[in-house]
């Protein structure tokens, strides 16, 4: 069956008129197509047009030839543009033509200059065969020498002396034609195998424009086909030099990361261990041990590195003499509470700090610099003089200059003086005792001094070396002279540093702001502190957000003895840390992390007892110690250092104070949690809880104290700890009575009679029954008479009954003590 059968055609059929083509489709349907056609259009040339002129028949053609309705101007500009297009092809086919010719005279020249290269390269290597083939032929022929000159002389002895001509013919040279021939054909056929070689492997120019030749070899593969070529034109492959490397080994290292610093195969690696019988993987860790022997069998070099060793980035340069500057003295001002120390500060700075202290006493440490009216500068720190506040003057000891004791002129020497005064001692800085309040009535300087004496600190006054100035905070005398004073001690000092170097500096106090977050307030001590460093301070890292000095203004940077606030730490540092300028974030983050797992390990090791019998005997020594656990929530880093400290003090060997948290910033949800697990108060020192925190405090019902007096606090914590404390029991001994006589009732048992000898004898007593001094029972009374009837007492002086509880072996001539019992309640000192 053909494509047609299905599909009848158009065509003509006898009915139908021209220009009409009738379709038939299935079914009998049919349709009328009208068919259009066109006929050629046949152009009648006018008269006169036959004769154009020379003109016209150049530019318009044959009339008769042009379509009818184009003017002699419209062909006209028709043939201009023909001629035009051939024009441009025409140069197109010449530019194509001169750009083919300078792309073969490219290739040429390229293929001329790798024909030259390869063919100096041949020669090259030719010279080096050469070279090799004469000294082998060399080393050859000297071999044959030594080895015919050995012959002859074992021909020599053998022989007898009649033989020497018979020797004569050996000792001709060996025909030279096969050695020669043999090497010949030695040398084409390396030739042509190298020639096979070299050329099969070798992208040629043509290839590489042609694309032909399907998938090539990369440059490497050439360059080391070549270079075994060459090897092997130069009599064997030469072996490359191993290179020694030092290894850096820290305590544990993974297998691939060994390999990768030996430059090694991790294949390689894996195998030296599983001969040595470890089936490790490239991702498993060995000690150093095991490490050290593979590279050794590597032949590199072990260079042994620890974890402490991301702190050698932190180098103590030894400042070089043209480096040094003059710097500001840092002066410590220390002594007892309330001898007015911040007082003497703000008459000196014309401030009001101790305005807004609680209570009027100073609890955190504050860092001002002073102008003088000479012009000098001067940094102080404020230290508080309360008892829990010791590691805050320690710190301000360490890290001053000289150290200004005050003593009030009205008061005597206090604990915390003498412990200012150690402090300043154990620091090695000069001191200088400013007697404060001499505008007071009952001020008496001398009496200080004297009572100086007593812990070896003998003023100017007393024929000694430290200087000693009466001053008044409230009228402002003797400021001048205590300037003085500070500016002659500190010419004697010649402080210098050098403001070049990486900053260095002690974080004096410590603070989280809910704004600003972790804050610190630093005195820098070397270099210079700019906005931007990168710096670590003890376990907490960070970058340099903002500097801010005692005014409350930004700056820019900060030099020595320069006392700053720096934002833009990761955490809250510990008081007393030194803060390390470095140059990378990362060695930044490497040194803090070490020192956070090292301060881990250490808390670790000091919490976990050593053996069994220790935590036996810990566990003994506590089974009858009454416990406070408690939260700590301060402002201050300091602040809550002190009040830790003072806490770990309260108590005996029957109650003690357990501080289960303690940290700085505002009581949150989490710290309600805690105490809520532990049934512990919550006690917040210049903070308060959040709304959060306080909606659940008081849902699980968690006590939360707060105070702004570190007074207040210890008090009430030690009230809190005597109540755990077990009631003491006293005996009050209010008589003796004499058994004179023992007599035996029906239904009561034996019954003594007594004579009251001393005090008074009651009912409700305890008494104890003494014989010879001894004794031998105690118990109370069952019965008490005087005469039939039952009494309550009975005084000294009386006869009375007396009928032990449960005891009838009394005797005539025995004493009964009587006594009362006391409950006193008892108090932590």
């Amino acid at each position: 069956m053909s494509d047609n059968d299905s599909k009848k055609t158009l065509g003509l059929r006898g009915g139908s008129r021209p220009g009409n083509v009738k379709q038939s489709f299935s079914h009998g349907r049919t349709k009328n197509v009208v068919v259009e056609t066109k006929r050629k259009r046949v152009v009648v040339p006018k008269p006169g047009a036959a004769k154009p002129g020379a003109h016209s028949a150049k530019g318009a053609g044959d009339p008769a030839r042009r379509p009818a309705g184009i003017s002699d101007a419209e062909m006209e500009r028709r043939l201009k543009a023909l001629h035009a297009a051939k024009a441009r092809e025409a140069e197109e086919v010449a530019k194509r033509a001169a750009e083919e010719k300078a792309r073969a005279e490219d290739r040429e020249r390229r293929r001329q200059e790798a024909e030259i290269k390869e063919r100096e390269q041949r020669e090259a290597e030719e010279r080096a065969r050469k070279k090799a083939e004469d000294e082998e032929r060399k080393r050859t022929e000297a071999e044959e020498a030594a080895k015919r000159a050995a012959a002859e002389a074992a021909a020599v002895v053998a022989k007898p002396k009649h033989d020497a001509p018979s020797r004569a013919p050996a000792n001709k040279p060996l025909p030279a034609s096969t050695p020669r021939k043999n090497e010949r054909e030695q040398r084409q056929n390396r030739s042509k195998g190298r020639d096979d070689g070299r050329r099969s492997g070798k992208l040629t120019l043509n290839q590489a424009l042609s694309g032909e030749g399907g998938r090539q070899k990369s440059l490497a593969a050439m360059k080391r086909k070549q270079e075994r070529a060459r090897q092997k034109a130069m009599g064997g492959p030469v072996e490359r030099e191993k290179v020694i490397r030092e290894v850096q080994l820290p305590e544990a290292i993974v297998v691939s990361e060994l390999a990768n610093r030996m430059a090694e195969r991790v294949a390689d690696v894996v195998k030296s261990l599983m001969k040595m019988g470890m089936m490790v993987t490239q991702n498993q860790t060995i000690d150093a041990d095991t490490a050290e022997l593979i590279i050794e069998e590597f032949g590199h070099k072990v260079v042994r590195v620890s974890d402490s060793d991301v702190e050698d980035v932190i180098e103590d340069v030894e400042d070089k003499v043209e480096d040094l500057v003059s710097r500001p003295p840092v002066i410590t001002i220390m002594g007892h509470v309330d001898h007015g120390k911040t007082s003497l500060l703000d008459a000196i700075r014309e401030a009001k700090v101790v305005a807004g202290e609680a209570g009027g006493i100073t609890q955190h440490i504050g860092a001002y610099q002073v102008k003088t009216k000479d012009g000098a500068i001067l940094s102080f720190l404020d230290t508080p003089g309360h008892a829990a506040f010791t590691s805050m003057r320690s710190r301000g000891a360490q890290v001053t200059d000289i150290v200004v004791l005050v003593v009030a002129a009205d008061d005597s020497v206090m604990p915390q003086t003498v412990e200012a005064i150690n402090h300043a001692k154990a620091a090695g800085v000069p001191m200088i005792v400013a007697i404060n309040k001499i505008d007071r009535p009952a001020a008496n300087p001398d009496q200080v001094r004297a009572e100086l004496l007593q812990h070896e600190v003998i003023v100017e006054k007393m024929s000694g070396e430290v200087q000693d100035v009466e001053v008044s905070a409230i009228t402002g005398q003797g400021l001048d002279e205590l300037l003085e004073s500070i500016a002659l001690q500190a010419e004697i000092l010649e402080l210098k540093a050098n403001p070049g170097r990486a900053a260095q500096g002690a974080v004096i106090e410590a603070q989280l702001d809910v704004g600003r977050g972790p804050v610190a307030t630093v005195l820098i001590q070397h270099g210079t502190l700019r906005q931007g460093d990168i710096f670590v301070v003890g376990e907490q890292y960070g970058r340099v957000r903002a500097l801010i000095n005692d005014k409350g203004e930004r700056v820019q940077e900060a030099g020595p003895s320069v006392p700053v606030e720096v934002l833009g730490l990761n955490g809250t540092p510990e008081a007393g840390d030194v803060l390390n300028v470095v140059d990378t974030e990362a060695q930044a983050r490497e040194i803090a992390n070490y020192r956070e797992q090292v301060a881990k390990d250490k808390r670790a090791a000091a919490g976990a007892a050593t053996t069994l019998e220790q935590l036996m005997a810990k566990a003994k020594e506590d089974e009858n110690v009454a416990e406070l656990p408690i939260l700590v929530k301060a402002d201050v880093q300091g602040s809550t250092e002190a009040i830790v400290q003072a806490m770990e003090k309260i108590g005996n060997d029957e109650v003690r104070v357990r501080v289960l948290h303690s940290g700085v910033g505002a009581i949150t949800e989490t710290d309600v949690g805690l105490a809520e697990a532990s049934g512990a108060p919550i006690m917040g020192f210049n903070v308060r809880a959040n709304a959060s925190a306080r909606n659940t405090a008081n849902q699980k019902g968690v006590e939360i104290r707060y105070y702004s007096v570190i007074y207040d606090l210890v008090d009430d914590v030690k009230a809190a700890a005597s109540g755990l404390l077990s009631a003491e029991i006293r005996e009050n001994f209010i008589g003796y009575a004499e058994i004179k006589e023992v007599f035996k009732v029906s239904g009561v048992g034996k019954v003594a009679g007594c004579l009251v000898t001393e005090g008074v004898a009651r009912r409700s007593a305890g008494v104890r029954l003494l014989r010879d001094n001894v004794v031998i029972h105690e118990g109370t009374l069952k019965t008490l008479k005087r005469f039939k009837d039952e009494v309550s007492d009975v005084q000294s002086g009386q006869e009375c009954g007396m009928a032990f509880e449960n005891y009838d072996d009394i005797r005539a001539a025995d004493v009964i003590e009587i006594f009362e019992r006391e409950e006193v309640t008892r108090t932590l000192a």
